[in-house]
């Protein structure tokens, strides 16, 4: 067996969620990924910081370890290159960064979040996409209560059930089994067939999954740590503050509940200058107040209901 390390290294740019991404030699987009060597690598995650510069030419800063992917018969752990073919699995990390520059690598690029999972953007309500997803779904379901269940579930198909934006593993994997992504046909070495497979982004080996699970965890955490600030500039506006918030979340936000929340929570406070990028009236610019220094916490923040 082989262990390779993959990197979900997010950030913000012209108010879009984005991802760290290279090219496979099939010409599709993958996350930046190397094998671990324990002859001689010390750390998992000292092996990840060097081959994700060795890949991009991009220095990680904050990082944590998401899971660890090991199922058969997915593209990943795929049989490792050489005679033996040994099953590889990967260990998957996620990296936060605030700055959107551009990684010095040809190959690598920041590929927008909701162009490899566009049924996870709700700011538009319903949309035309989303409803050919609903509709492969149901199509796909039939009269199987089990499957139907938890498609109303994981797509709130019913006023029974809430979107939970958490859920992006969940509702890929749901598609994933219903054939209506790419990789389950090339995983499955067949042409689809019926069904075209849903619009989105395919990635190489499994990163797909490994994207969906760092995008679920990263919408986790905005509700109880301040990771969205690992995101911002220093100094930012509230409303850029809050395109932030929608950009991971996918969700629109109501205006005055966000700023109430951002005022409860106690995590910003003013510069003292403005802004005039805004376009109209200058706007206050804010800056986060960093940890407790007792605790070494501070709070995340609540995602208001949806206008």
């Amino acid at each position: 067996m082989r262990i390779g390390l993959s990197a979900v290294v997010m950030t913000l740019k012209d108010r879009r969620a984005v991802v760290l991404t290279t090219q496979t030699e099939d010409g599709v987009r993958a996350l930046p990924f190397g094998p671990f060597d324990p002859a001689r690598d010390r750390t998992f995650e000292r092996a990840l910081r060097d081959f994700v510069t060795d890949q991009t030419g991009f220095r990680l800063g904050f990082v944590e370890q998401l899971y660890t992917f090991g199922d058969a018969g997915r593209a990943s752990p795929r049989a490792a290159p050489g005679p033996d073919q040994m099953r590889e699995v990967s260990v998957g990390y996620l990296a936060l960064t605030s700055e959107a520059a551009a990684p010095p690598a040809h190959d690598a690029q920041w590929t927008p979040v909701f162009d490899i999972f566009p049924w996870e953007d709700r700011r538009c309500g319903r949309s035309t996409l989303q409803g050919s997803v609903i509709g492969a779904l149901l199509s796909w379901a039939g009269a199987d209560e089990r499957r139907l269940g938890r498609a109303r579930a994981l797509f709130a198909l019913t006023p029974d059930h809430r979107w939970n934006e958490e859920r992006v593993l969940e509702r890929y994997e749901l598609l994933y089994e219903a054939r209506l992504v790419a990789e389950a046909w090339r995983d499955a070495r067949q042409t689809p067939h019926d069904v075209p497979p849903l619009p989105g982004a395919v990635m190489g080996s499994d990163h797909r999954r490994i994207l969906a699970t760092g995008l679920g965890r990263l919408r986790s955490k905005l509700k109880y740590r301040p990771v969205l600030f690992d995101l911002t500039p220093e100094s930012f506006t509230l409303s850029e503050l809050q395109a932030a918030a929608e950009a991971v979340s996918g969700l629109t936000l109501h205006k005055q509940n966000f700023r109430r929340a951002v005022e409860r929570a106690g995590l910003v406070e003013p510069t003292g200058r403005m802004s005039s990028a805004t376009g109209g009236r200058p706007a206050e610019l804010f800056r986060f107040k960093g940890l407790d220094p007792e605790t070494g916490a501070a709070p995340g923040l609540s995602l208001p209901a949806q206008r």
